[in-house]
């Protein structure tokens, strides 16, 4: 006998769809708190399905869905959905989260919701959608409290109390009051705690803090985000050109940056360019896409390898035994950079480390890689003995070990402070790019020890 519950309360999304009733998906909400487990029952849907869930939800439960489940798949049921719809659902949501939602949407459809939006709020995600993806101001909150100068505590709790509409669900804004002049210059800021329990009467000039921590509109999300971390706030204040206050940073808007760089970073150390969408819900093709132009870099540029061996053909028909090490070698100088390439862009990725910072990385990786080379070179010798190569192979062997170790290291401690500099991502010195770089090197280096070292490559 079927269990009566199980037909009053759907168990999957697809029969909460068919269902067409808005208690239903208030109730598969309730037993579905975890956004990914959201996001993953959705991605399911199909584009009718997702467009009977739009017309089926109501407000607050398509609020709370918007919210959840990641930008991409948010745009996917805004799209499907009544231009009208879409916009009551973004005009109910937080201004950052709303521009997030719409930049992932093409112009058309984009338009047709801004459209829909009561003119101000269109106005202002608008705004929003007009900074570079990647700077401050397109993550920036732009409902801000401000004040003008001339204002006591008790005149400036009155003014957050008339705007709190403006904060929208977002209580974050409402931490600090920002002082500002006729020009909306930033003055000052006052914590909200501070506010409430000053005396009434007492002036703001009194009470706020003129050193206040901010980014500028252009500066680099991921910057930004670390500044406010940093200095362990709440929020910062975004500026433009002129210290104009345009928006605020939060906290929340910050741990969300942090993650989707750190995504896209170990992505592109992975030797791939990052993926817009969760991985389960890239298809094949676009996997290839994003792998194939870095595998093809990756191809051409380890072409050269092919060309230093057979350079120093005449070499190797010499000597048959230096061919036995070359895979023990360039594989010893590109797992040293990889080790060294990870630690250090994820240090720079954390702000702990700058190009100023250069020479104190280079010796302490220099001391490091010495350290690991005396220990690499005494395994490669006793790998050498135990093959019967001779003694003059096996010093080559060892002396090509510790050079290579130490090169790699050079090159890995170098380039990615290097490409910071130059405004390329460090990442992109990833596992298999390092590699590539050191492997044709460190064939040359083990060639040039060889003449050096073995008496049958005398004049050759």
């Amino acid at each position: 006998m079927g269990n009566p519950q199980s037909h009053l309360h759907p168990a999957d999304l697809d029969d909460v769809v068919a269902t067409a009733d808005p208690a239903a998906v208030t109730d598969w909400l309730r037993r579905t708190p975890l956004p990914a487990d959201r996001s993953h029952e959705m991605a399911r849907l199909s584009r009718e399905q997702l467009a009977e869930l739009a017309a089926t939800a109501s407000d607050e439960d398509a609020i709370d869905i918007l919210e959840s489940v990641d930008e991409e798949l948010a745009a996917r049921l805004l799209r499907v959905a009544d231009p009208a719809t879409a916009a009551r659902f973004l005009d109910a949501s937080d201004s950052d989260r709303a521009a997030e939602i719409l930049r992932e949407l093409k112009e058309g459809p984009r338009q047709q919701i801004l459209d829909a939006l009561p003119p101000e709020r269109a106005a202002g995600l608008a705004g929003l959608l007009s900074w570079p993806p990647d700077s401050a101001a397109a993550h920036m909150v732009p409902e801000a409290l401000t004040v003008p100068l001339a204002t006591t505590a008790a005149e400036a709790i009155d003014r957050v109390r008339a705007e709190a509409a403006a904060l929208r669900s977002d209580a974050r804004t409402g931490a600090y009051i920002f002082i500002v002049d006729e020009g909306s210059r930033l003055l000052g800021v006052v914590g909200f705690r501070d506010l409430v329990l000053a005396e009434p009467g007492r002036p703001l000039r009194e009470l706020m803090d003129t050193e206040v921590h901010s980014v500028r509109a252009l500066d680099d999300a991921e910057d930004a985000a670390r500044t406010l971390d940093a200095f362990d706030l709440v929020a910062i204040p975004v500026l433009d050109a002129h210290g104009r206050l345009l928006g605020i940073l939060t906290e929340d808007d910050a741990a969300d940056i942090a993650e989707e760089e750190a995504t896209e970073d170990a992505e592109r150390q992975g030797g791939s360019a990052p993926l817009e969408v969760p991985y389960l819900r890239a298809s094949p093709f676009l996997l290839w896409r994003k792998r194939i132009v870095w595998l093809l870099l990756l191809f051409v540029a380890e072409a050269y390898t092919g060309t230093v061996l057979r350079h120093f053909e005449e070499e190797m028909d010499a000597v048959v035994a230096l061919a036995f090490f070359i895979p023990l070698l360039i594989g010893t100088g590109g797992n040293t950079g990889t080790q060294i390439t990870t630690t250090l862009v994820r240090a720079m990725a954390l702000g702990q480390v700058r190009l100023r910072d250069v020479p104190a990385v280079l010796a302490k990786e220099l001391s490091t890689a010495s350290m690991v080379a005396v220990t690499m070179a005494l395994a490669g010798l006793i790998r050498a003995w135990t093959l019967g190569v001779g003694m003059e192979i096996a010093i080559t062997v060892t002396l090509t070990i510790a050079a290579i170790v130490l090169w790699s290291a050079l090159v890995s401690s170098v380039l990615p402070p290097l490409l910071k500099k130059l405004r390329i991502d460090p990442a992109l010195v990833s596992a298999p790019m390092i590699a590539t770089i050191v492997d044709g090197t460190g064939l040359i280096i083990y060639f040039m020890i060889a003449h050096a070292t073995l008496s049958q490559l005398q004049g050759l």
